[in-house]
């Protein structure tokens, strides 16, 4: 499993110089490093190298690809195929060609993350570093397990108590009729399996987004009011979709600068606005990524003993965050994010007792 690294902030091409001189970095340190961007001209510029839709060696230990979308939709089109086929004695998708196929707004996020996934699976990397759009963007990207996971999870509960579901599961006469009519090889396993198999991927989506050995970002601003606000407001956003954010990477081209009120508890280090060419600069600048994302407060703990859950929500203050308790889970809204929140047995289907903002943690009680 790869640690994969990503950063949120400053746009242009101060982002993505960081994250070149971090894969270069970690490659340095005999780590086998991804380096995965978006379709776009500023990756290949900076590196002086064209980088393909499939990962090239670009130095030691370096591999670097960008995600395109139309080539990422046509190899997922064909599993998709193969996933039906197992279902459906007679595919409707067969005659339907990736090459045909046009990506959907947001539908290159999804595909951008499975890219990441299955290059994590591979076993090939010890790090990927990715350079998306470090905007909200990239937090939906990476959020998807956990907003999936919630929609599996509640529908297919809301399926099975329904009075279909139910007529499904006892009778003896309707599976056999449903596989007439539809042509579908049913089965308890068979319906089972694509349902289990999406759960798989997405439990494990969220185990590595709360884990910060598996998925870290680092923050990237300049002293401009306006990008430390920006900054702040993903960092808040980002812990709302349970990832870590380990430190701050200021771009400036003074040494003295301080952003440390800002951004407490987090680390800040100063990065120079160093031109392209001198890589080394750039490098020798860059903090100890593993160790500060492991000492990053966590965004969620859960305090059965006391019957508290504390949401680490930096970047907002109490008029913007927002908290529920329709369904058997507690809902918080912070800024464009929301969050719902699975309690553990101990304290699942405990009305909230209460709830206070104090040093940026949201506290709710039970």
């Amino acid at each position: 499993m790869a640690l994969i690294l990503t950063f949120l902030g400053k746009g242009g091409t101060a982002r993505t110089k960081i994250a070149i001189a971090a894969a270069k970095l970690l490659a340095s340190q005999g780590k086998r490093v991804l380096l995965a961007g978006l379709a776009e001209p500023a990756l290949p510029i900076l590196l002086g190298t064209p980088v393909g839709s499939e990962p090239q060696e670009i130095a030691p230990n370096l591999q670097a690809v960008q995600f395109q979308a139309s080539v990422l939709l046509e190899s997922n089109w064909e599993e998709a195929k193969k996933l039906e086929a197992q279902y459906l004695r007679t595919p409707i998708f067969k005659d339907v060609f990736g090459q045909e196929l046009i990506a959907l707004p947001g539908m290159d996020s999804a595909l951008a993350l499975n890219a990441i996934r299955e290059y994590d699976a591979s076993g090939k990397y010890d790090a990927i570093v990715y350079d998306g759009t470090g905007d909200s963007s990239t937090l939906r990207m990476l959020g998807l397990p956990e907003s999936l996971s919630w929609y599996v999870r509640r529908f297919r509960q809301l399926f099975v108590n329904s009075d279909l579901g139910k007529t499904i599961a006892e009778s003896p006469l309707i599976q056999p009729l449903i596989s007439t009519f539809f042509n579908v090889n049913w089965t308890a396993d068979n319906f089972a399996g694509p349902t289990n198999q999406v759960n798989n991927f997405l439990d494990q989506g969220r185990a590595a987004l709360s884990d910060p050995k598996r998925i870290a970002a680092f923050l990237v601003t300049t002293q401009d009011p306006i990008e430390v606000a920006s900054a702040r407001y993903l960092w808040g956003s980002a812990q709302q979709i349970g990832l870590t954010v380990g430190g701050v990477l200021l771009v400036s081209s003074e040494t003295n600068i301080q952003l440390s009120e800002e951004f407490t508890p987090l680390p800040v280090s100063v990065i120079p606005d160093s031109p392209t060419s001198d890589w080394q600069t750039l490098i020798d600048a860059l903090p100890n990524f593993e160790a500060q994302a492991a000492q990053a407060p966590k965004p969620i703990e859960i305090d059965i003993h006391n019957r508290q859950v504390r949401l680490f929500l930096p970047g907002f203050d109490k008029k913007q965050v927002k908290l529920t308790q329709y369904g058997p889970e507690v809902t918080v809204e912070a800024g464009d994010q929301r969050r719902n929140i699975s309690l553990p047995p101990a304290l699942s289907g405990r009305p909230v007792a209460g709830a206070k903002f104090q040093n940026n943690y949201l506290i709710i009680s039970f």
